[in-house]
């Protein structure tokens, strides 16, 4: 994204960044895992659908990362482009111009991890 790695490259440096978060504060980020699985868990929503809500607030805020890590665990739990094509588009109607550069960012990683 905005390394010039390719989207796998850049994927695999956000999950070391997390390893060695945990690593220095396992406390906090053993904290973070719990809201997570509380998050997840709490709600009437499906996998795939908190997924798609967790990929939109990534565009919305323009964290590469997150973008990155949700598009992985989107397609994990059986999401498809065209899921991910029509959160892009409420992230960009709530976002402004900066949701528009990366929802194009978002497709860019989803084409080049899981190509057609």
């Amino acid at each position: 994204m905005s390394d010039p790695s390719s989207p796998a490259e850049a994927l695999k440096a956000t999950r070391n960044r997390g390893r060695t978060l945990a690593k220095a504060l396992p406390d906090t980020m053993t904290g973070f895992a719990q809201v997570t699985k509380a998050a997840k868990s709490g709600t009437t929503l499906s996998t795939r659908e908190a997924e798609l809500v967790a990929l939109g607030i990534a565009v919305a805020m323009c964290c590469e990362d997150c973008i990155l890590f949700h598009i992985e665990a989107l397609n994990r739990v059986g999401g498809t482009r065209e899921d991910l094509a029509g959160t892009l588009a409420m992230a960009i109607q709530m976002g402004g111009g900066p949701a528009v550069m990366y929802a194009g960012r978002a497709l860019e990683a989803w084409d080049a991890l899981y190509p057609a």
